[in-house]
């Protein structure tokens, strides 16, 4: 199994494989745009810009499951997602990331992490190019701080 095996809705309701990113270095986020760690949007943003030329495909899925903290819907989110944080990379449809409603891709990330479950917005995965985890990282972990391993995964393609 890979990432690859999953299809997602994005943002405006179609429905996509992942299977299309094959080839690319993925970074897949829950985000939420009231969280308290939504000025990561621009972090993610900036390193999307920096590397999106080597291969970088960031995906976002909103996700309301922590305290309320993504309220918007749909093209609501994406709007607000570019207006106050200059996001250009693909948003997702809302979705659960933890129990028996996860989003299957999202079930998966857990389980091939030791099963942890996510514990909070802005939990980062970074897929290598054969859409295997590379490495998570937790959500208080500033996107800078991934770019390291983000340039190794781009420069091993």
């Amino acid at each position: 199994m890979s990432v690859y095996e999953y299809t997602v809705n994005e943002i405006s309701g179609e429905e996509v494989s992942l299977s299309k990113y094959k080839g690319n270095v993925l970074v897949i986020v829950n985000t939420a745009t009231e969280c308290g760690l939504a000025p990561q949007l621009k972090d993610l943003e900036e390193l999307y810009q920096t590397y999106k030329d080597q291969g970088l495909v960031i995906l976002g899925f909103p996700s309301n499951q922590f305290m309320n903290q993504e309220p918007r819907e749909g093209e609501e989110i994406a709007n607000f997602c570019q207006k106050n944080f200059g996001v250009s990379f693909q948003l997702h449809e809302k979705i659960m990331v933890n129990g028996k409603n996860a989003d299957p891709l999202y079930q998966y990330l857990t389980s091939e992490t030791n099963n942890k479950k996510i514990k909070w917005n802005f939990t980062k995965f970074l897929i290598g190019r054969d859409g295997e985890i590379i490495k998570r990282f937790g959500s208080t972990t500033q996107p800078q701080k991934m770019e390291a391993d983000i340039a190794e995964a781009v420069a091993n393609g």
